[in-house]
């Protein structure tokens, strides 16, 4: 089976990829919260590059990305390995060749390995906590996380609702206006 041609797939992608640099910190390291900066080691970015590179060797330890690697990926997580010239699945393994209704949604994206916390608690930096994920698995691996914070918000948010602008009726919210009346 042929591969996509690369110079039609470069010149359509690099208008993207350039955008997608710009919001990149110049170090390649990934950005961390003003608000959970103290929980991290003053030797972050030494414990970090260690497991990213050292141990990982410069690839995801669940997908095997390349780091800073421009990859063509696929909605269902298949990326092509360009080294190896062929299709992975989200887990690294060789994945089935996208045909053509696939490659609609193919995108060009740059990955980025960052240290992940098995447990999500940025203050145990212990070896096995670690792990060197991209982007994508980093999500992945975070969603529950993620899922229960956005919760947490809005429930947050509802309270807050109901103790300034009394108690909100059950099933609709409804809408209120800058001066507080209800639509």
């Amino acid at each position: 089976m042929t591969d996509f041609p690369e110079g039609l797939i470069n010149r359509y992608w690099e208008p993207t990829l350039a955008r997608s640099r710009a919001h990149l910190p110049a170090s390649g390291a990934m950005p961390i919260r003003p608000a959970l900066r103290t929980r991290y080691p003053a030797n972050w970015p030494e414990i970090s590059a260690r497991v990213r590179f050292a141990r990982a060797g410069g690839l995801c330890q669940s997908c095997k990305r390349p780091h800073f690697a421009t990859i063509r990926c696929l909605p269902d997580g298949r990326w092509f390995d360009s080294a190896s010239r062929t299709w992975r699945n989200g887990r690294g393994r060789n994945a089935r060749w996208p045909d053509l209704i696939d490659a609609t949604g193919m995108r060009m994206t740059r990955v980025v390995l960052a240290a992940a916390h098995l447990d999500h608690d940025p203050a145990n930096n212990r070896t096995r906590n670690l792990r060197a994920m991209c982007q994508r698995c980093h999500m992945l691996h975070d969603r529950p996380h993620h899922v229960l914070q956005r919760w947490l918000t809005y429930r947050a948010r509802y309270a807050l609702g109901d103790l300034f602008l009394g108690e909100y009726k059950s099933g609709s919210c409804g809408k209120w206006t800058p001066h507080g009346s209800r639509i």
